[in-house]
């Protein structure tokens, strides 16, 4: 049971296990993006961490929006699309803001629509599915399948990108397109609906919230979007005091 002004420490949890290992395949990525050494970030473990670590966090992004749903009518409250409409355009804002600095400093692999462009377009898009249950599996499911047709697929124009047709040679140093993506967000909704109805945990879960992992993983859970927004100048900074990156030398700065 969690009334209308809790969460649930299961969420904030698995949300911060995503972002920590969101944090660890970067760190990879970094180190191999500025030739400190090499790994292949695109088979293999540090793939299947990074991979693994962006569905779970979409998934959860659509549990977390039943759960903001089923809270405000437990509260009495309206569901008003603006509500969802400003959030997912505060978040596709930051997404711009790192096109754009993606943009200055990688002009050649420009971030075009990128994870925080995705998840504030999924956000707005998601408003009319929230209050379904088996629609949001059926639908989630075929749009995951249109995906891995789509990836074959080309066009000249770049005006489908973020559908997840890309034009030939297309580059970006994150990319995240609605399908088959969008599908996660839909078997997320599903999954809020079916286990968390009113704002209620539907299953028997002990209470693990004060162990201090468990803890840990919740406060960065809650912080997610924050660390998202810092983890990456932050590393570079870190690799750049630390002297094992050199921008200078590379013709980055």
């Amino acid at each position: 049971m969690c009334g209308v002004h809790s969460r649930f420490w299961e969420i904030d949890a698995l949300r911060g296990i995503a972002i920590f290992f969101m944090v660890l395949f970067h760190f990879f990525y970094d180190m191999v993006f500025f030739g400190v050494f090499h790994v292949d970030v695109w088979s293999g473990p540090v793939f299947y961490i990074g991979r693994s670590a962006a569905i779970l966090f979409i998934f959860l992004v659509g549990v977390s929006l039943t759960l903001s749903r089923s809270r405000s009518k437990a509260s009495g409250l309206k569901v008003s699309f603006s509500k969802y409409l400003k959030r997912g355009f505060h978040i596709i804002l930051w997404g711009m803001v790192f096109t754009l600095t993606s943009w200055v400093l990688f002009p050649d692999k420009v971030i075009v629509f990128g994870v925080l462009h995705f998840i504030g377009t999924a956000i707005i898009l998601s408003y009319p599915l929230l209050k379904y249950h088996f629609p949001n599996l059926i639908g989630g499911l075929i749009v995951l399948f249109s995906g891995g047709l789509m990836k074959n697929l080309s066009v000249d124009s770049p005006w489908l990108i973020w559908l997840g047709i890309t034009p030939p040679y297309f580059q970006s140093l994150d990319y995240f397109p609605l399908s088959p993506w969008f599908g996660v967000i839909m078997l997320g909704i599903f999954t809020g609906n079916v286990m968390y109805p009113d704002y209620h945990r539907k299953y028997y879960l002990p209470d693990f919230s004060d162990h201090r992992v468990i803890s840990a993983l919740e406060l960065i859970g809650k912080r997610s979007l924050f660390i998202y927004i810092i983890h990456q100048p932050l590393m570079v900074v870190l690799l750049c005091v630390t002297g094992i990156v050199d921008l200078n030398s590379m013709g980055i700065w």
